[in-house]
């Protein structure tokens, strides 16, 4: 669109927003009829460990939602002269999973337990087994059933649970609802599209005995396919949202989205044999299926897309967190050599610097896990850098080791689908691991020893995904589906960038594995001897 096409758009209240909470930054994208972003806005924010618990305050999270919006509506009042009024629709995307539970008076009765935590081992391995399907600790259900466990005080009195997304959703809208995609990472969905009935039969025989006034089926929120509308913006939502007090109340919202279903419609990867890889503080691949997997795989949950189909989703809690911690160290050592840094200077040499590294690395290891990490085995994480007698440590090297370590847990996670002989056509990476040069594209090529796709919007990443929501719901023809939305008219004419695996890369990345996963020895024993 053109300078007036764009005006005209916002005047007449056509565009579409979409506002994700993310790891590390709260990101608002307003986009226009061609699906294009007209301006962004966001607010950093950082989860806190505080008392055994990775979390945020509750607190913070609806001031962020607003420091992300003011920031973009105050970009379209510099850039168009306008205040944003009305808009075609409003969809809010979050970190999946985690535990948010309130009373029968809208109460928060914990802190929020994020997806970060590995608390729920019990749990989650009973319930595997109860329902003879792959349950990770950072499920809502895992975190439920480990307070019961637990036998925390709270538990009696929980009257509702939602995600993080499912939260701001109901604080805009006063609705409860979440999408399926969303609801498919608290408890598993069978194959007509409901929580399943006999898992959720399974639970409450389960606890029966213990006398709670509550059925799983009354805790948990009622969930829309794609397409749906979930409720409208309140007056107290858009007075929330807007502090200005610009926005206009009724605006539809679409049903509330995880990032892992807002990545894969940012990427196009909705459709069987289709799969994209988010790469962030956590790094995670979801393969859309063709079929049921043979087998339960701990290391596999199996969630749905925005609009129901199953999917295989390898989940690691650790990627650019160690990244991220040796930039600012470098930030700092230029700060004491009376240097200016400029972090994204430092981000995109170093990205350059790994391409230049000795293809394994130069026998470096490096371990980035902060937090636990299930599909290794750990509840607890400590990062390490180490090396071998013949170890050649050099800035080069280091960048590349800690690039392929990002990459490294989530190639484990996925021998699992290599054994079912799950069919993969295509492959897209979006996240922070992509936003500069190649490195981060070439890299996970030679780890999945597979094409591997980045799109010029790899870095708009959920929030864009969940304003494409917004816009599928106020802007699809009847019976349109999903895909051939995204097909024809949202990424048809889409410029795509692919890197094949480079043989030396991959040789280089095999001959790194074998450091790795013998270094698990050394994580072993610091998560054990370092407090």
């Amino acid at each position: 669109m053109n300078r007036e096409q764009t005006i005209s758009c916002i005047r007449q209240g056509q565009a579409a927003l979409g506002i994700e909470l993310g790891s590390t930054r709260i990101k608002a994208v307003l986009i226009d009829r061609e699906h294009k972003p007209i301006a962004t806005g966001s607010h950093r924010w950082e989860n806190q460990f505080v008392d055994g618990v990775w979390t945020y305050p509750l607190e913070e999270v609806m001031p962020g939602v607003q420091a992300a919006y003011g920031a973009l509506a105050r970009s379209i009042s510099e850039d168009y002269g306008l205040k944003i009024k009305r808009l075609a629709g409003i969809g809010i995307s979050g970190m999946m999973h985690g535990y948010l539970v309130f009373d029968g008076d809208d109460r928060q009765l914990v802190p929020f337990r994020t997806w970060r935590n590995t608390m729920t081992a019990q749990a989650a391995g009973e319930l595997s087994g109860l329902f003879d399907f792959a349950i990770p600790q950072r499920w809502s259900i895992a975190h439920l059933y480990q307070a019961v466990l637990n036998g925390e005080a709270h538990v009696p009195h929980i009257r509702f649970l939602t995600t993080l997304a499912g939260y701001v959703h109901w604080q805009l809208s006063g609705s409860k609802l979440l999408g399926v995609g969303d609801a498919s990472g608290i408890f598993p969905i069978d194959d007509d599209g409901q929580y399943d009935k006999v898992c959720v039969g399974k639970f409450n025989e389960l606890i029966k005995d213990r006398g709670y006034p509550w059925k799983l089926e009354d805790l948990l929120p009622g969930f829309l396919m794609a397409g749906g509308q979930a409720g409208s913006l309140s007056g107290w939502g858009a007075r929330l949202l807007d502090t200005t007090g610009a926005l206009e109340a009724g605006i539809p919202l679409c049903p509330p989205e995880g990032d892992a279903g807002t990545g894969m419609v940012a990427t196009n990867a909705v459709a069987p044999r289709t799969g994209n890889l988010s790469a962030g503080t956590s790094i995670f691949a979801m393969i859309v299926l063709e079929k049921n997997l043979k087998k339960l795989h701990p290391e596999i949950d199996i969630v749905t897309t925005p609009d129901g189909k199953p999917v295989a989703m390898v989940h690691c809690n650790n990627c650019t967190t160690d990244l991220n911690s040796w930039i600012a160290l470098l930030s700092d050592f230029m700060t004491h050599m009376d240097l200016a840094p400029e972090r994204e200077k430092l981000y995109q040499v170093f990205f350059e610097a790994a391409l230049k590294g000795d293809s394994d690395a130069g026998g470096l290891i490096t371990c980035g896990y902060y937090s636990g990490e299930h599909i290794t085995g750990f509840e607890e994480g400590r990062p390490f850098l180490a090396q071998a007698p013949g170890s050649r440590l050099s800035y080069a090297n280091l960048a590349r080791s800690i690039l392929f370590t990002s990459l490294a847990t989530l190639k484990i996670g996925m021998r699992a689908l290599e054994e079912e002989q799950v069919k993969i056509d295509r492959i897209l990476g979006h996240g922070g691991l992509y936003k500069e040069g190649d490195a981060g594209q070439r890299f996970t090529a030679a780890a999945l020893n597979t094409p591997v796709s980045v799109m010029n919007t790899a870095n708009e990443g959920g929030a864009w995904g969940i304003a494409l929501l917004a816009a599928y719901m106020a802007w699809r023809k009847p019976g349109e589906r999903l895909g051939d939305y995204l097909d024809q008219r949202v990424f048809a004419d889409m410029p795509v960038s692919t890197l094949a695996p480079d043989e030396q890369d991959a040789r280089g990345f095999e001959h790194y594995m074998k450091r790795f996963e013998a270094g698990l020895k050394v994580e072993e024993a610091a998560v054990r001897h370092i407090r």
